[in-house]
């Protein structure tokens, strides 16, 4: 009994952490329809969208990420905020 109290206890206290996590999405400069996993964020692509919640400290390494599997990106958001030009940049450079 006290396991399972000490498991609803710990599911409780989690999962408002993972609700907090920001949104980051991408919008693709061709459309890829793929589940890509990077640095432990799994983004949902379809169409010319992906999507992932992530509390990962740095977004630019999770779009470098990406664009290594999907190509290109032309946006970047974290939790609606464009990354900054240079940053998208730098990120496309990495792209297959």
């Amino acid at each position: 009994m006290r396991t399972l109290l000490a498991l609803a206890a710990a599911a409780t206290l989690a999962a408002p952490a993972a609700a907090a996590a920001p949104l980051l999405s991408a919008d693709l400069a061709a459309a890829a329809e793929a589940r890509v996993i990077v640095k432990g964020a799994a983004f949902a692509c379809e169409g010319e969208t992906c999507t992932t919640r992530s509390a990962a400290s740095r977004p630019a390494v999770l779009c470098e990420r990406l664009v290594k599997e999907v190509g290109p990106v032309t946006s970047f958001k974290v939790d609606g905020e464009e990354i900054d030009a240079r940053d998208l940049e730098r990120c496309n450079a990495k792209a297959r």
